[in-house]
């Protein structure tokens, strides 16, 4: 009963730790590359598009399509960046505590 409610107390502080690592996460920015630099991304901890800058040399109407595809490869190239982001300061917060493996958090 003991470690029962010192689980329950645990799981009471991580939950708090949780609210606090999400509240700073939206302060977060990560900007991602494509095509070496001609366009770039940036994302906001919750993987929202905040920006985007493009190359003048690639504004060229037969070349659209490339455009695109570099824009979505930035995006996702910024999103796995605040991802990974996220899992270590997910990691830091459960650092000790008994996890069952491949259990996600939070709750």
């Amino acid at each position: 009963m003991k470690d029962l409610l010192g689980l329950m107390g645990k799981a009471k502080e991580m939950q708090a730790k949780f609210q606090a690592m999400q509240e700073e996460l939206t302060q977060v920015e990560a900007s991602g590359q494509s095509g070496g630099g001609l366009v770039t991304v940036t994302l906001t901890g919750k993987g929202e598009m905040k920006s985007i800058s493009i190359d003048p040399s690639l504004v060229k109407p037969d070349e659209a399509e490339i455009l695109e595809d570099l824009i979505v490869a930035a995006h996702n190239d910024a999103k796995a960046k605040v991802e990974a982001i996220m899992q270590e300061k997910t990691r830091e917060l459960t650092a000790g505590l008994p996890i069952p493996p491949g259990m996600k958090l939070p709750f």
